[in-house]
């Protein structure tokens, strides 16, 4: 896993084999950044990564300058090794938190400019993390939600998706917002 673009360009970290999150691909993840680099200042940005996993787009963030990260991710050795790398490069601008990522979100009070959400692909119940981002308070108004997804899920049927889908061999990010604003 490496870092893409920023002040941390090119660093590499390993998870190790016994790490069981599914890290997006260095081509997804530069693609997705290309995209967010023409609509978002990244130094102006709170951001939320939930199901953070390897923490690799909470470092992309972080490496670009955003203001303050929020990390989720519930597993016990993602967190320790998220907490390893933020520790390894001094990252001041990156929170963990050890927490279910549906129980952060009904129990948060802080908002977010932008949510990026990598939940597993096998998820059964994308329809109520969407909802609940959307319908809670943790998206500013004119803030973005970003799903990472497989090319077999469709989300698509939500009044906020802001029918922009972008697909990367079996990679998807869908994007939403509260209020339309491309």
């Amino acid at each position: 896993m490496r870092i893409i673009s920023g002040k941390y360009r090119g660093r590499r970290f390993d998870p190790g084999s016994k790490f069981t999150a599914r890290p997006t691909t260095d081509q997804a993840k530069e693609s997705l950044f290309n995209i967010l680099n023409n609509i978002i200042d990244f130094e102006e940005v709170k951001v939320l990564d939930l199901f953070s996993g390897t923490g690799s787009i909470s470092y992309e963030f972080a490496s670009r300058g955003c203001k303050s990260i929020d990390s989720v991710e519930m597993n016990q050795n993602h967190y320790n090794f998220i907490r390893s790398v933020i520790d390894t490069l001094k990252i001041d601008t990156i929170s963990t938190i050890k927490a279910d990522a549906f129980k952060f979100i009904e129990r948060n009070k802080k908002q977010y400019d932008l949510i990026f959400a990598d939940p597993p692909f096998d998820l059964p119940n994308y329809d109520t993390l969407i909802e609940k981002i959307l319908e809670g308070n943790l998206l500013t108004q004119d803030g973005l939600l970003i799903i990472e997804h497989s090319d077999k899920t469709n989300l698509d049927k939500f009044a906020a998706f802001l029918h922009s889908k972008r697909v990367y061999g079996k990679v998807c990010f869908s994007f939403f917002c509260k209020k339309k604003q491309f």
